[in-house]
């Protein structure tokens, strides 16, 4: 959990592609990727997948690990990085708006925080997930997105696998992020990041 006596949380924070910041969240998608062509998760799924036109993602479903929450658009800062979400709302997930929308063939992005000051967060149990889990995105053109988790892993932010999270692919993937393992109190953020990789189901 984040320290309640610090005045705010380590937000998910987004190294825009090409950068090599550490990485606590996800590149922004639209650019091809050096090393996308390697193993990443999911692989073995058909290489022609289904795929729904563009469409904001409205509201992100969970129900395993308790997840009912809005979408918030992210944009990327003057640093180069995707803005996290507003910490002052512990029920909000957010996605790289200018990218791949959920469903859409390519990488889509969504960051949550692990936690706040006060509270854990929307992406708290994130790490509960588990192969062959789904979830559902709920999207603007009034359809449903429904994923498939291929595996959920942690990887230290120094050492962060830009080439799978930023998969330049025709598939549809989505991948969940936010913080995990350690807290560091001097640096005032987490040591490592959680990744849930995922595709989309065959539509009915």
């Amino acid at each position: 959990m984040f320290d309640q006596d610090d005045a705010s949380p380590p937000g998910p924070t987004v190294p825009a592609a090409g950068g090599n910041p550490p990485a606590t969240a996800a590149a922004p998608s639209g650019a091809a990727v050096p090393g996308a062509s390697e193993a990443t998760p999911g692989a073995d799924a058909a290489t022609s997948s289904p795929a729904m036109p563009r469409s904001a993602p409205t509201r992100l479903m969970i129900p395993e690990i308790g997840v009912n929450a809005p979408f918030t658009d992210l944009e990327i800062g003057p640093s180069g990085a995707l803005n996290p979400p507003p910490a002052d709302d512990t029920n909000l997930v957010g996605w790289h708006a200018a990218g791949v929308s959920p469903g859409e063939t390519g990488t889509a992005l969504v960051a949550g925080h692990l936690d706040t000051a006060t509270a854990p967060a929307v992406f708290a149990r994130l790490g509960e997930l588990a192969a062959g889990d789904t979830f559902q995105v709920q999207r603007a053109d009034g359809s449903i997105a429904v994923f498939r988790v291929d595996s959920v892993e942690s990887f230290d932010k120094d050492d962060f696998p830009d080439d799978r999270v930023y998969e330049d692919t025709p598939r549809a993937l989505v991948r969940l992020i936010t913080c995990a393992g350690a807290y560091d109190r001097t640096a005032k953020d987490y040591t490592e990041n959680l990744v849930v990789f995922a595709h989309l189901e065959p539509l009915d």
